[in-house]
């Protein structure tokens, strides 16, 4: 390393603690078995979708907006729901599933506790 230079980079992967609070589950179990009955497989698709959000959103934590307080919101690809996640020091702790295009309000209670 010359006079000037600086160090070259090096990506550092630290791994995460993921939690998922109970409502979330329960959101995210309706949602699949809703699915699941418009369409054989559709419901397997949608549990796909959230898993690839939540590998997204433990790789990197900071990169979705904060939405309401502290929460952030992931979207999850092809369908209409967003993720709802709080960033801890050790870890990620999901604690909402919501349908996009639910009322606002309904939104902040379920995101105050």
């Amino acid at each position: 390393m010359g006079r000037g230079q600086a160090p070259a980079a090096r990506l550092i992967i630290v791994p995460r603690q993921l939690w998922i609070l109970t409502d979330a589950v329960v959101e995210i179990e309706a949602a699949q078995t809703w699915y699941e009955a418009q369409r054989p497989g559709l419901g397997d698709e949608f549990l796909g979708a959230i898993e690839s959000a939540v590998e997204s959103l433990l790789a990197f934590p900071e990169a979705c907006p904060v939405d309401y307080r502290d929460a952030r919101r992931c979207l999850v690809e092809r369908f209409p729901y967003c993720l709802y996640y709080r960033v801890e020091s050790d870890g990620v702790v999901v604690v909402a599933l919501l349908h996009a295009a639910r009322d606002p309000a309904r939104k902040r209670r379920r995101l105050r506790g």
